[in-house]
């Protein structure tokens, strides 16, 4: 059997499948496993796997949370249009009330999302609904 970390919620994503990774390059997740894992200790349920859009990136940085430059103190090169990455569920749903969330990937989605987020919502920004 495999053992699990602390605090780790079953990987389980918003299809009801196992959770898909999200992004290796870069890397992302709130342990940086490249899974939008929910964890215990994760105040900010980083587990939107979205990919980046420059209105959401320049949304994102008017609240105060810059995802777009470069911080190499913190070995992280600044993500562009395109990048995968973990969102807080809660900057998301902020997102997509302003209506500039970016779109999301179910299958790497935490299922813990929709606690936050309306499903009907990640579903209608959904690349991979079907």
């Amino acid at each position: 059997m495999a053992k699990r970390l602390p605090g780790l919620v079953p990987a389980i994503n918003m299809l009801g499948e196992p959770l898909e990774p999200c992004s290796l390059d870069p890397l992302t997740g709130y342990v940086r496993n490249g899974c939008c894992e929910a964890h215990v200790g994760d105040m900010g349920s980083h587990t939107v796997c979205a990919v980046m859009t420059a209105e959401f990136l320049e949304f994102s940085k008017s609240k105060g949370n810059d995802l777009s430059t470069p911080r190499p103190e913190f070995g992280f090169e600044g993500l562009k249009p395109g990048d995968r990455w973990c969102l807080c569920a809660s900057r998301w749903r902020e997102a997509h009330d302003a209506g500039k969330a970016p779109r999301v990937v179910l299958r790497a989605t935490h299922r813990e999302a929709g606690t936050i987020i309306p499903s009907t919502a990640l579903v209608a920004h959904a690349l991979d609904a079907n």
